[in-house]
């Protein structure tokens, strides 16, 4: 029999009516298949941890690595309880238990081997294996955790592992839209979107998957397929490029507003500086997105703006202020009332005209462009957390992305 991976998300698993939901879905599967089912804790329970760890106030990686993802060990357990009382032959899993061997980069680990023997063996005597998403176990012996939303990359690096027929991404919406329909009422649902388009969208913004288990699938060449766990619909499948038809010159307008802006000022206008600034950053583990450099008035000293995540904002200014010997410039500083808008599409690599429609609906909108950033198949600019919403919409309308 074929192999399919599903994952069910927090929404999809936030009370015991919801698990046992996820429950008749897999029942509805698992004679057609051998099913592994992937889930994450609880909605809300991750942050609920996280917060007696801050309350704490003393954090330590280890530890916070073994308390944050505790939850996925009561949702596996709660299914596979429901499961086994519906006569569908069940065994939960933890990560170490798999093993799913990774690095020791607590809160951000990277999974460097899945041992498929053992999955192989349970999937001889169980009809559906329920695994814990989000974690994994460090050639230490140590608990680890894959970062947020790193259910999603548990499903997928299994699936690729055991050479799964797809990935079901099940979420609380029906698939990838046009963009959020919580903001863009008018926003369609996509039904094939390229692997490359996603990994944009998501690294971009968009919230449906987390943006190393589209780069995973796109290596490993796996179709996933993103669908409603509410719902009976046909979801959105992200497969190769060559699956695709037709190729929209924009298929999603996306946002963040978890992005901060830091302006350093001063900096000598000299090789190495950029080097310096990033070096340290990287080291740090800080991304690093939109960069804008100039000349001062001076015509001797520059400027360098560029963007992190929000999160990262205090310690990435924090490290730059300690580096001041290293860097010697006059002040730094951040903006986190900034947001960050892409246009996404495969079919941009062959047509013109596309950056221009863009500033020009955003001029026509009185939005100033704070900076700028491309790829072949995505444009994002910068600009006032408070227009966000407005940058959205008129964007999704003028590049006919309307639902009529």
């Amino acid at each position: 029999m074929k192999i399919v991976v599903m994952k069910f998300g927090g929404t999809s698993v936030a009370s015991i009516a919801k698990i046992r939901n996820v429950a008749d879905i897999v029942k509805n599967h698992y004679l057609k298949n051998k099913i592994v089912v992937v889930l994450s804790a609880m909605a809300g329970v991750t942050n609920q941890l996280q917060n007696f760890i801050d309350e704490i106030g003393y954090e330590t990686s280890r530890e916070t690595d073994l308390i944050i993802t505790s939850g996925e060990q009561v949702t596996i357990g709660l299914l596979s309880m429901i499961l086994n009382k519906m006569n569908i032959k069940t065994i939960p899993l933890l990560g170490w238990q798999i093993p799913i061997i990774t690095d020791n980069q607590h809160e951000k680990a990277k999974i460097l081997n899945i041992n498929n023997k053992i999955i192989n063996d349970h999937l001889k005597n169980y009809d559906v294996l329920v695994l814990a998403g989000f974690q994994g176990v460090s050639v230490e012996g140590n608990i680890t955790s894959l970062g947020r939303g790193g259910s999603d990359t548990t499903a997928v690096a299994i699936a690729s592992s055991l050479n799964a027929e797809r990935c079901d991404i099940y979420t609380d919406v029906e698939g990838v839209y046009t963009s959020d329909p919580n903001i863009v009422n008018k926003a369609k649902k996509i039904d094939k979107v390229a692997y490359e388009e996603m990994l944009e969208m998501s690294s971009m913004g968009a919230k449906i998957l987390q943006t190393r288990s589209v780069e995973l699938a796109m290596k490993n060449n796996l179709k996933l397929q993103v669908l409603s766990s509410i719902s009976n619909n046909k979801g959105t499948f992200v497969v190769n490029e060559n699956e695709l038809i037709e190729k929209e010159i924009v298929s999603g307008v996306s946002y963040s507003n978890n992005e901060s802006k830091i302006t350093i000022s001063g900096i000598p206008d000299q090789p190495g500086i950029a080097a310096n600034i990033f070096g340290i950053l990287a080291t740090n583990n800080i991304d690093v997105d939109m960069i804008v450099q100039n000349i001062s008035q001076d015509g001797v000293s520059a400027n360098i703006t560029f963007t992190v995540p929000t999160k990262d904002s205090k310690f990435a200014k924090k490290l730059i202020e300690e580096n001041h010997h290293k860097i010697n410039f006059n002040n730094i500083m951040d903006d986190m009332n900034v947001a960050k808008i892409s246009v996404v599409g495969m079919g941009m690599m062959s047509q013109s005209g596309v950056a221009a429609k863009m500033f020009k609906t955003l001029a026509d909108n009185q939005i100033n462009i704070l900076a700028i950033s491309t790829s072949e198949i995505k444009i994002s600019v910068l600009i006032e957390k408070k227009h966000t919403m407005l940058a959205v919409k008129a964007l999704h309308t003028v590049y006919n992305l309307d639902n009529k």
